[in-house]
C-alpha cells in the first residue's frame, strides 16, 4: 500500500527545492514574544475600507483595529483586543469598491461607527499604526476626534523597504515575502497581515520592522514648500521628490517636500541656489508623529 504524502510534506520538499515557493494561508495568531516581566507598551493597527479615495467626500464602510503590546526593543508582545465594524454611507456603495472588498450594501445597512466605543478601544494606545497613515488618518479624523491627537505611523513611507531588500510596499507583496497570502481589502484580515509584517526580523540590523518603523515615526520632519516657483522647474522639482498641493484643503497651491530635520538646511539651499536663483524666505513647517499625516497640515 503507498502512503500518499501529507499536504504539508508536499509544502516542505518543494521548500528544499530552489525552483519553488511556497506560500501558506495566514493562521492569525495572539502570541508573538513573552514578556517575562518586561514593561511593555500598547499600540493600534488600523484599516479603514471607503467608498473612495477623497477623504474629504468619501465614507467608510468598514473600519478594522487590532490592538497589541510590544517591548522597548520593538518585538510584538502579544494581541491583546481586536474591533471591527460596518459603516452605512449616505450613498450606495460604487460597484468597483464591491468588487475590490467584497463589502455590500447589505452587509453595511443599519450599521454606524460607534464613536464612543472607538475611543474606547484606542484611548489607551500611544501610537497608531496604518499601511498608508495618509490615508487612514485623514479619514479617522473625521469620524473621532480622539485620532486628532495620537501619535500616527505609516508603514509604507516610514520604512525604506527598498533598502532592506524589498521590490515595494505593497502589503500583499510583503506578506508573499514571508511566505503568507490572506484575504486582502477586509479590514482586520489587513490589520492582521501587518501585524505579521511588522513582526518580521530584518537580518541586516537584526532588528524588527516595527522598531525601524517607530525609530523613524519619532523623528522631526521638516515640509519645505517651494512657492510661486517657476513653472517651467516643476518637472525638477518632481523628480527631486516634491509633491503637487492644489490648494483645494487649505494648504498653499505649490510643490512641497518633506526631509528628515537634518536636512533642511540643504533643502533650503537647493531651492534658494537652482530653483529661485536669490536668497528667498522659503516657508517650513516642523512635523511630528502627532500631526504627520494629518488633514489638519
Amino acid at each position: 500500500m503507498t502512503i500518499q504524502p501529507t499536504l504539508a510534506e508536499i509544502a516542505g520538499m518543494l521548500e528544499r527545492s530552489p525552483d519553488y515557493r511556497v506560500l501558506r494561508r495566514l493562521v492569525p495568531r495572539s502570541d508573538f514574544t513573552p514578556s517575562d516581566g518586561q514593561s511593555t507598551k500598547t499600540a493600534v493597527l488600523l484599516d479603514v475600507e471607503t467608498t473612495g479615495l477623497d477623504p474629504a467626500r468619501d465614507e467608510i464602510i468598514e473600519l478594522g483595529m487590532v490592538k497589541f503590546t510590544y517591548l522597548a526593543d520593538g518585538r510584538i508582545g502579544r494581541v491583546t483586543d481586536t474591533f471591527s465594524c460596518f459603516n452605512q454611507p449616505s450613498i450606495a456603495i460604487p460597484p468597483e469598491i464591491t468588487a475590490l472588498t467584497g463589502i455590500t450594501d447589505e452587509m453595511v445597512e443599519g450599521h454606524s461607527l460607534d464613536e464612543a466605543r472607538i475611543n474606547e478601544f484606542a484611548s489607551d494606545a500611544v501610537v497608531v499604526v496604518a499601511h498608508n497613515a495618509g490615508f487612514d488618518r485623514k479619514f479617522m479624523e473625521r469620524y473621532a476626534a480622539l485620532f486628532i491627537n495620537k501619535a500616527w505611523a505609516c508603514s509604507v513611507s516610514e520604512v525604506e523597504w527598498r533598502g532592506h531588500g524589498f521590490e515595494g510596499s505593497r502589503l500583499s507583496y510583503l506578506l508573499m515575502k514571508a511566505g503568507l497570502f490572506h484575504e486582502a481589502h477586509r479590514a482586520v484580515d489587513d490589520c492582521l497581515a501587518l501585524l505579521e509584517i511588522l513582526a518580521i526580523t530584518l537580518p541586516q540590523l537584526d532588528r524588527t520592522v516595527l522598531s525601524v518603523l517607530l525609530e523613524r515615526a519619532r523623528r522631526k520632519t521638516i515640509r519645505i514648500w517651494a512657492e510661486q516657483s517657476p513653472f517651467e522647474l516643476k518637472d525638477a522639482l518632481k523628480r527631486r521628490g516634491y509633491r503637487w498641493s492644489d490648494g483645494a484643503d487649505g494648504r498653499p497651491r505649490s510643490w512641497y517636500i518633506d526631509v528628515d530635520e537634518s536636512n533642511q538646511d540643504t533643502e533650503i539651499e537647493y531651492l534658494q541656489k537652482t530653483i529661485y536663483q536669490s536668497d528667498v524666505e522659503i516657508r517650513i513647517q516642523a512635523l511630528t508623529a502627532f500631526d504627520r499625516f494629518s488633514a489638519r497640515i
